[in-house]
């Protein structure tokens, strides 16, 4: 029988002292990443766009287990709200050592049927929103001369599959930004990666068709997908100063495809 993560044992805090912000911290995979980040000894904080009661309902989860934990509404495409949340953090949480850009937004739509709008709401909340929370969130990183971001990109964006055009495009984008950007805050001494997950059992892989989801099973080595509780592992394992020495780097978890 394949072994399940949830039975190994839980690794020793190896984020203790840190604080953490991860947008999105409701979905799926943002939601696993809190869990994670909290459970490896960070501080963490994340947002939420209009999930509110599910945001209420994680923070109170983990404060159950002692986990400091607070979530705070934000809109990526807000730069000066953006600004504002990263002084509050400051402020009740400390400065942000570790920034996660997990938000994200898909869309099920044949090339033919995507209009303007489409185009530009998947590229606004994927790209332009990345832009803008880590340039309010960098700047401490800058001035303190050290930190780690994370930003979660998409097999779909770097391998040919039948994925929505738009959505490809937009997590391709996250690539070109984790390795330019990670070129240019090297010399602050601030980390900057990419995780690319493959299909997962929750999250916007439940929209694949079936036929779509045994054919990528097929073709991968490990024959199954991938969970977020894994993919919240690699997060903190980039979060964090055992990976000191990656950097500029598109990691995949995608069992081998």
């Amino acid at each position: 029988m394949r072994a399940s993560w949830r039975r190994r044992p839980e690794a020793p805090p190896t984020l203790e002292g840190r604080t953490a912000f991860v947008t999105g911290g409701t979905g799926a995979v943002g939601g696993a990443i809190v869990r994670c980040l909290a459970r490896h000894g960070a501080r963490v904080a994340f947002s939420f766009h209009q999930q509110e009661a599910k945001a209420r309902q994680l923070v109170d989860e983990l404060a159950k287990d002692g986990r400091s934990v607070k979530a705070y509404p934000l809109d990526v495409l807000d730069a000066a709200a953006a600004t504002r949340l990263a002084e509050t953090i400051g402020q009740e949480l400390g400065p942000v050592d570790v920034l996660v850009n997990n938000a994200g937004l898909t869309q099920v739509l044949p090339f033919a049927l995507i209009e303007e709008e489409d185009w530009d709401r998947i590229m606004d909340v994927n790209v332009k929103g990345l832009f803008i929370v880590t340039k309010a969130f960098v700047r401490g990183m800058i001035r303190r001369q050290r930190g780690a971001i994370v930003n979660l990109g998409s097999l779909a964006g770097m391998r040919v599959l039948e994925v929505p055009v738009h959505y490809a495009t937009a997590k391709s984008a996250v690539v070109g930004f984790t390795l330019s950007l990670a070129r240019e805050l090297s010399r602050y001494h601030v980390r900057v990666n990419c995780v690319v997950p493959g299909m997962l059992t929750d999250g916007v892989s439940v929209n694949i068709p079936e036929k779509q989801q045994a054919d990528y099973r097929q073709h991968c080595t490990l024959g199954r997908a991938g969970t977020p509780e894994e993919v919240a592992e690699l997060v903190a394992f980039l979060a964090s100063d055992r990976s000191s020495y990656i950097n500029a780097q598109a990691i995949h978890i995608d069992g081998g495809i």
